[in-house]
């Protein structure tokens, strides 16, 4: 059985930062594709980071240069470091470990809400 566990989040103001763990279970996050998305309130879910299985990552444009996702293989965790908080990152952030080598379909977290005040 497949099990995500998000943590980390909370309130923060801006510019702070924030790092989010998602704890693996029946899966391996050094095997599949793990991403990280984001859906504030009202809006649409989107992909904020990924990480392949042979480490290649990639970044939505609206956090480059400020996110980075990594992993700990002999944890079976992915994180995501967050610095330079904007009030525009607040939302609630998913993990998603992928099941056919993407991110189309997979496996979710429950979620962690992160919000950035101003």
């Amino acid at each position: 059985q497949v099990q995500l566990v998000e943590s980390g989040g909370g309130l923060v103001q801006a510019g702070g930062s924030l790092r989010l763990s998602c704890a693996a279970s029946g899966i391996s996050s050094h095997i599949n594709t793990m991403g990280w998305f984001r859906q504030p309130p009202g809006k649409q879910r989107e992909l904020v980071a990924s990480i392949t299985r042979m480490e290649g990552t990639s970044y939505a444009d609206s956090v480059k240069g400020r996110f980075t996702i990594s992993r700990d293989n002999a944890k079976n965790t992915v994180y995501l470091q967050m610095n330079s908080l904007k009030p525009e990152d607040t939302a609630v952030y998913y993990c998603k470990a992928g099941r056919y080598g993407d991110l189309q379909f997979g496996y979710w977290g429950q979620g962690t809400q992160v919000t950035v005040s101003s």
